[in-house]
């Protein structure tokens, strides 16, 4: 069973608008019906009917006039006809028109997944179930209650909030576990004893602020998704010890029903995401339905690295990045491939975008490397370019070694990721290279000449050279620069012109030779 609203509001990531509602959005919807027009369609009072078929306004018009079912979705764009609104009046189906491009077969597999999967589980979606499955927890076992994920973020907490300890009040107001309580806790086992085993445990005053706790695993299968903490006075006896292993039970099935529904909006926004970095169309409605601003945003492209599981690292970095409700999270990500996209506001100055990054390590796995590019401040109609500058940053930390900068960082969080605006001379000369690789590029010249002689002979021509357009032609700076007397550098440029011809005194030869230098320094053996 789903309400009307949470069935609009993930639709709604799909292109899908709710045209009318006579009976309210918090109509309760059980059942799934698909329309045959070829037969007649028998739909019960709460279920959603997925009009197939109806390619006309009247036919849709028909169809929700006789229909029993609770909600009507159709193919088309607002407003919606007035025959088909008078029609709705009538039966009190309410109408969800759905952008034509997307498949019935999608609009099946959510439907079915959001409203049928509910009812197996047996009661509703949403968030406030969890937060009264806390208040449950905490009037049977005698505490305040706080239901955490496998990264300690708080899920729910019971509403009882007398007597507590200050890290209960920082853990609640910050969402999340201050990380030295987690260090304290993780010192003394806690986590440890989650990873391996059902039974509660209880753990004394380990700090001043943070007092004694009871805690159990939140698992499913083998897989442990969180955990239930309850602040005890101390150790608790057998009954209420049991109370909290139902109370974790409990809570992993609400947990399994979250994730599923998470999916369905993880791959929604992924969707969306993906059509903003691939095209213009539409763009500032998209930003709208993904709830970000459409000028000053930025484009980060990800990839994460643990060995040789790739792929797994990259999946759990998609997850990371899209836990949490919408609006608790700055940006709006998909995997594309084993890239994970992510458009977040940000200022000129790329803070924000550097501050995402660091985060996302430190969810990972303290053994994940993380290589990330940033792409420049773009609007709507930016983000493509923002896209492909944020790939060609990311590429450069993939290439390692020739490259100044960021070269990657674990999950402990050093280094910094490589952002467009300082970096786009260095993405310019490697574009030149991967160019000059294909053939694209000029392959004889005085440059071509110098490193052929240096080959063979063993001699410093090149170097010297670009030592001393560097310097701007200060003889003296260039010999400092290669710890050699200014004459000896003089002595080279006068053997040089020996070699090939080295037009000095002539700005776009001198232009054309210092890229010339810096493609042959980044160029792949």
């Amino acid at each position: 069973m789903v309400a009307l609203d949470r069935l609009v509001d993930v639709l709604g990531s799909l292109g899908t608008h709710l045209s009318c509602a006579p009976r309210g959005r918090e109509v309760e919807l059980r059942g799934v019906a698909l329309h045959d027009p070829a037969e007649s369609t028998t739909a019960a009072h709460d279920d959603v009917l997925l009009g197939l078929g109806t390619g006309s306004a009247s036919a849709a018009a028909r169809l929700v006039g006789n229909t029993r079912a609770a909600a009507v979705v159709l193919h088309g764009h607002p407003p919606l006809d007035e025959r088909v609104l008078a029609a709705a009046r009538r039966s009190g189906a309410a109408v969800l028109l759905v952008d034509p491009e997307v498949p019935w077969s999608q609009l099946v597999n959510v439907a079915q997944t959001l409203v049928l999967g509910g009812q197996r589980q047996g009661c509703a979606e949403g968030p406030g179930d969890l937060f009264a499955l806390a208040d449950a927890i905490a009037a049977v076992v005698g505490g305040p209650v706080t239901i955490e994920d496998q990264q300690s973020r708080v899920l729910a907490y019971s509403y009882r909030q007398q007597d507590v300890d200050p890290v209960r009040v920082q853990t609640i107001l910050g969402r999340r576990v201050p990380d030295e309580v987690r260090r304290v806790q993780d010192e003394h086992g806690v986590f440890g004893h989650l990873a391996t085993s059902d039974e509660p445990l209880f753990v004394p005053q380990l700090t001043e602020a943070l007092g004694s706790r009871l805690v159990a695993a939140v698992r499913a299968g083998r897989e442990l998704l969180g955990s239930v903490w309850v602040e005890v006075d101390g150790p608790v006896d057998p009954q209420r010890t049991a109370a909290l292993v139902d109370g974790a039970r409990t809570a992993a099935l609400h947990l399994l029903r979250a994730r599923a529904s998470a999916d369905l909006e993880r791959q929604a926004e992924a969707d969306l995401v993906i059509s903003l970095l691939e095209s213009t169309v539409g763009a500032p409605a998209v930003l709208t339905r993904l709830g970000l601003p459409t000028t000053d945003l930025r484009v980060i492209a990800v990839q994460a690295h643990a060995g040789e599981g790739e792929h797994g690292a990259a999946l759990l970095a998609f997850e990371r990045a899209t836990a949490g409700f919408g609006w608790s999270r700055p940006g709006r990500s998909a995997l594309f491939g084993n890239v994970l996209y992510t458009v977040v506001p940000c200022d000129e100055e790329a803070v924000q975008a550097m501050d995402w990054v660091r985060s996302l390590a430190r969810e990972l796995p303290a053994e994940a490397t993380v290589l990330a590019g940033i792409g420049g401040c773009a609007d709507a109609a930016g983000l493509p370019t923002s896209r492909l500058e944020a790939d060609e940053c990311l590429a450069l930390q993939a290439a390692g070694s020739g490259f100044s900068g960021f070269s990657g960082f674990s999950g402990s969080g050093a280094g910094e990721p490589l952002v467009y605006d300082k970096a786009w001379a260095q993405v310019l000369l490697h574009r030149l290279a991967a160019a000059a690789d294909t053939g694209r590029l000029p392959v004889r010249g005085p440059v071509a000449d110098l490193l052929l002689h240096d080959g063979e002979n063993g001699t410093q021509y090149a170097a010297t050279l670009r030592a001393w357009l560097a310097a701007q032609g200060d003889v003296r700076q260039a010999a400092k620069e290669l710890a050699v007397h200014p004459n000896t550098l003089r002595y080279r440029l006068t053997r040089m012109a020996e070699v090939t011809t080295v037009p000095l005194d002539d700005p776009d030869q001198r232009l054309a030779m210092a890229i010339a230098l810096a493609i042959s320094a980044r160029r792949t053996p």
